[in-house]
C-alpha cells in the first residue's frame, strides 16, 4: 500500500503508510479516530485502487484499461483536486461516478466529471431525496439500480455494488471491487469515532442489522467514508455493540421509570467503561442517549 499525502506544496511518499504512523493492520481495537488532517491524499490499496481523503472525507476510485471509476466527489474543490491526482496516474477520462447514498458532504461536486462525459450511478431510491430537495452542486444520477446488487463493468474490472436495505437512509450501498478485497462501506463503522449526535438519518435497529451482515462477509479491513485509510473489520463490530450497549442501557432506564432528564447521564455513565475512547464520547453520548429515547418513544 502507497500513500501520498499532500499538505499545501508539500508532498511525501512513504513506502507503506504515513511517514511515522503505524501501518493499518495494527490500528488497535480500542484507539481514537485521529482528528481531520487538513489537505488531502491518495493511498494505493491494491492494483488500480485508490482511495482518496479531502480533509475529513474520504472515497474510493478505480483504474482500469478502459477508464476510471469514481465514487462521491465529496464537494466541488475535493473533486477538482481529485481530478489533478488521477491524472498524474493516468491520462484516461473518468467513466463512470457512483454515489455511496444520497447526503451532501459524500456526493457534491460532480460537475468535472460530468464535463468530460461521465455517468453518475446511484440506487434507485436516492432519486426521490435528490428531487425533494435538490443541491445545484449535485449531479443527477443518469442511471440508477434497482434490487440489492449490481455490478459495473469496465475494462477489465468489475465493482459491485451492494444495497443493505434501510440503515443510513435508504439508498445507501457498499462497493467492492472483484480483485481487491477492500469493500467501501460509509457512513455505517467510521473507525474510532462516536455516531453523529442526534444519529441524523440511521435507523438504528438497521443499522446494528446492516453491521451485522457486513460481519459475515469475508474481508478483513475495509475504506470507511471518513477517517483512516484502511480500518479492521474489528471497528464494524465496536461500533454495532456500541449501539446495542446504547439501545440496550437506554430502553432499561425507561422501563424503569427514569425521569428523562437523568437517562442522558444515567447511561453515560454505564458506556464510558467500555467505550470512553471513541473520540468524541464525551461531548456526544447524551445527545446519542436523547436520540435513542426518541427512537423508543415515536418509533424512529
Amino acid at each position: 500500500m502507497r500513500t501520498f499525502v499532500v499538505l499545501g506544496t508539500l508532498a511525501i511518499l512513504c513506502g507503506s503508510t504515513l511517514c511515522g504512523a503505524a501501518p493499518a493492520g495494527a490500528e488497535t481495537p480500542r484507539s481514537a479516530l485521529p482528528a481531520p488532517a487538513e489537505g488531502h491524499e491518495v493511498t494505493q490499496i491494491g492494483p488500480g485502487y485508490y482511495t482518496f481523503r479531502y480533509t475529513g472525507a474520504r472515497n474510493v476510485f478505480l483504474i482500469t484499461c478502459d477508464g476510471v471509476i469514481v465514487t462521491d466527489p465529496i464537494e466541488p474543490e475535493a473533486a477538482a483536486v481529485l481530478r489533478e491526482e488521477i491524472r498524474k496516474l493516468t491520462p484516461l477520462p473518468v467513466k463512470y461516478v457512483i454515489y455511496s447514498h444520497q447526503h451532501w458532504d459524500h456526493v457534491r461536486g460532480g460537475q468535472i466529471f460530468a464535463e468530460e462525459g461521465a455517468t453518475f450511478i446511484s440506487h434507485r431510491n436516492c432519486m426521490a431525496h435528490f428531487k425533494d430537495l435538490p443541491e445545484p452542486e449535485i449531479v443527477m444520477p443518469t442511471r440508477t439500480f434497482s434490487g440489492d446488487r449490481y455490478v459495473l463493468k469496465l475494462g477489465e474490472r468489475k465493482l459491485e455494488l451492494r444495497w443493505l436495505g434501510v440503515n443510513h437512509g435508504d439508498c445507501l450501498i457498499v462497493m467492492a471491487p472483484d480483485h481487491v478485497n477492500v469493500p467501501f462501506i460509509v457512513d455505517l463503522g467510521t473507525a474510532g469515532g462516536m455516531p453523529l449526535p442526534f444519529i441524523a438519518d440511521y435507523s438504528l435497529h438497521n443499522w446494528v442489522r446492516s453491521l451485522r451482515e457486513l460481519e459475515g462477509w469475508s474481508f478483513e479491513q475495509y475504506v470507511g467514508g471518513h477517517g483512516i485509510a484502511l480500518a479492521p473489520k474489528s471497528r464494524l463490530t465496536e461500533r454495532r455493540e456500541y449501539l446495542e450497549a446504547l439501545m440496550t442501557e437506554t430502553r432499561r432506564e425507561l422501563d424503569a421509570g427514569t425521569p428523562l432528564d437523568q437517562i442522558p447521564e444515567v447511561v453515560a455513565g454505564r458506556l464510558r467503561e467500555r467505550f470512553a475512547h471513541l473520540r468524541g464520547f464525551n461531548g456526544i453520548v447524551r445527545d446519542n442517549v436523547r436520540r435513542t429515547i426518541t427512537y423508543y418513544g415515536m418509533g424512529w
